[in-house]
């Protein structure tokens, strides 16, 4: 998709009317469904005209022009891409990132970002990097060679920015990407040489056939891309698989042979509580897929944070088989694709999750899109009424639709020290009613803390020691911090101790998906679980879902509180405004659900704590010895 095609004349001829940009706006809200922002339409009067004017200069006419072209498999759009014929004959893509950038605030901590008025960014000769490797991994093939290459242009900055943009691009990959300022974008000494700084100095124009193959060809993820993501998921013992987690990858390996085998379209389903594997056999079946001959697959998750995070481990190079599932299919889900969609209770069930029994529409196209669609699923693990998905639910569409259906049900517990004694306590005790068990395991490192500051203490200690610890809590405190530091201590705990009244007061995690330009100490939103610094903040439920650390530290506020045989909610006591409108009846599962993945995700110890008096006597009388 783009919002204008044609040659850099052709443009030229109209670049400069408003219906030029009209036009354009048309056709992104037809596209996207949402009208542009107004601060991107104004980026596009601003920078289209001058760009068609450069390129003009740069003897470009000929030469076929596409205005913001849409990369499918990672959302993202390329400003501009010029197409022509190289000295080869060979069709080439040159990405051009356009920047209005007069200023710009660099550091050498960080050289990979920059921060523009209050916006801390991607070094705009790593973006267009990120686009050349696109183009050659998800659109160039044997029967359809590509050369690409990429070039920035910020065509009103002096020379001073461009030189810091290029000095901080020098150290890595992205100094192979021109960055041009105003100075360099003059027909000096020749339109050629303009031309040679554009990376375009050979460029001829593109026959109307090539443009028209470029503008149709499939986006799916090259051979050498599959084979390399493969590799390099093999090469990582993190994702080894051991007990039933391979038992598991096997019977998904043998539905992916049988539904091929059969054309028909398969759901398997695997099953099992926190810590039981299924983001480390997603991960492992990943990489088994991407060396399958002609493969297609993607790892999906409606959570932002472990896909990042599994990006991270894996290599961004591989963005585009990793991706977040939220309110659209993905872009080349095709009926050969093999779709494997961790968390997936966590799906989101919107606009129709008011409707009962009603499927899930946008989860529902992606199991009509896939030939074989895997979904690791936990039903406990379902925390707001805007997501949610159930096995039986999954079940019937499997039948209804007539798909082939598996189930998978993982019991080995592979977190919290191996220990299903513990598993099995947190599930019993957050049940909605009926006497709890005394903890009376030996394999898990489990105590209740007598208040907040030996809470975090004891989380201090294990820092100190070299280990990952951290603490969270449910969402019973105001979060009013700015995206970035400095952040406010919202979360504040006030008691009786033995020199008189006491309080204790931390931040939330940080809300940003980059870290502060200012603050590289405070982590990232995504990174709160594994960064350095994140033991400093307090985590919520939706940043610690998915992850896992050595040390765990739960509070517990106001909103669950235990009275008598049963667990009473109380919503008016949450902060999140997702749920606190709820009925108490309605608010109880979310709120046992929450509890429970928080006090699961240590795999060597956890602390609890209650901010509510009673509740905590009754954890006392099942945890002793009380921790200290």
């Amino acid at each position: 998709m783009h919002l204008y095609g044609g040659t850099v004349a052709e443009a030229a001829r109209g670049v400069g009317d408003e219906a030029f940009v009209a036009a354009a706006e048309q056709r992104f809200t037809k596209v996207f469904g949402v009208a542009p922002s107004a601060e991107e339409v104004r980026s596009w009067r601003r920078s289209w005209p001058v760009l068609v004017s450069i390129l003009c200069d740069a003897g470009l006419n000929d030469v076929y022009l596409l205005l913001e072209y849409s990369l499918p498999a990672t959302g993202e759009r390329i400003d501009a891409l010029l197409l022509g014929k190289d000295a080869d004959g060979r069709l080439c893509a040159v990405a051009i990132e356009l920047k209005q950038w007069t200023r710009a605030q660099l550091s050498s901590a960080r050289p990979g970002m920059v921060r523009i008025g209050e916006r801390v960014v991607q070094h705009p000769a790593r973006q267009v990097g990120g686009y050349v490797h696109y183009l050659q991994q998800w659109v160039s093939r044997d029967d359809f060679p590509l050369t690409s290459r990429g070039t920035v242009v910020l065509h009103d900055a002096p020379a001073e920015l461009i030189g810091a943009l290029r000095a901080a691009a020098a150290r890595g990959p992205a100094s192979a990407y021109p960055v041009l300022g105003r100075d360099d974008l003059t027909p000096q000494p020749t339109a050629q040489a303009l031309a040679q700084r554009l990376g375009c100095a050979e460029l001829s124009p593109p026959g109307q056939e090539d443009v028209e193959r470029f503008l149709h060809v499939e986006h799916r993820p090259s051979p050498a891309l599959l084979e390399r993501a493969g590799e390099v998921i093999e090469g990582r013992d993190a994702f080894a698989l051991i007990g039933d987690q391979d038992l598991a990858r096997q019977e998904v390996l043998h539905a992916v042979d049988a539904a091929r085998e059969r054309g028909t379209k398969s759901v398997v389903v695997v099953t099992g509580g926190p810590g039981t594997g299924k983001t480390v056999i997603a991960c492992r079946l990943l990489g088994d897929l991407c060396k399958q001959l002609g493969g297609n697959p993607r790892l999906l998750s409606p959570s932002g944070t472990l896909t990042r995070q599994l990006r991270r481990t894996v290599g961004d190079d591989f963005r585009g088989l990793i991706a977040t599932f939220l309110n659209k299919v993905p872009a080349r889900i095709t009926d050969e694709s093999v779709v494997l969609l961790d968390e997936a209770h966590r799906a989101r069930t919107y606009p129709d999750h008011h409707r009962k029994g009603a499927f899930p529409v946008i989860l529902g196209k992606l199991l009509d899109q896939a030939a074989v669609t895997v979904l690791f699923l936990d039903e406990r693990q379902i925390v707001r009424p805007t997501e949610g998905v159930t096995f039986k639910q999954l079940q019937q569409h499997a039948q209804q639709n007539g798909f082939s259906f598996a189930h998978i049900d993982l019991v080995s517990q592979f977190r919290c020290n191996g220990s299903r004694a513990y598993q099995q306590w947190v599930d019993h005790l957050f049940w909605p009613e009926g006497a709890a068990s005394v903890w009376e395991g030996g394999d898990y490192d489990l105590a209740v803390s007598a208040d907040p500051e030996r809470l975090d203490y004891w989380v201090a200690e294990h820092i100190r020691g070299g280990r990952t610890a951290r603490v969270t809590a449910g969402f019973c405190w105001p979060w009013d911090s700015p995206p970035t530091p400095p952040l406010l201590s919202e979360v504040s705990i006030a008691w009786d101790g033995p020199a008189g009244p006491q309080n204790w007061a931390r931040p939330w995690n940080a809300r940003a998906d980059e870290p502060a330009f200012d603050h590289p100490e405070v982590p990232a939103r995504p990174f709160w679980a594994t960064d350095a610094g994140g033991h400093d903040q307090v985590g919520c439920i939706y940043t610690a879902q998915g992850m896992e650390y050595a040390y765990n530290a739960v509070i517990m506020g106001g909103d669950l509180v235990r009275r008598g045989d049963r667990w009473v909610a109380q919503p008016e006591e949450s902060h999140d405004s997702q749920l606190r409108d709820l009925p108490p009846h309605r608010y109880l599962q979310y709120a046992l659900n929450t509890y429970r993945v928080l006090a699961t995700r240590g795999s060597r110890g956890t602390r609890l704590y209650s901010t509510d008096a009673i509740t905590q006597d009754f954890l006392q009388t099942l945890v002793s010895p009380l921790e200290g």
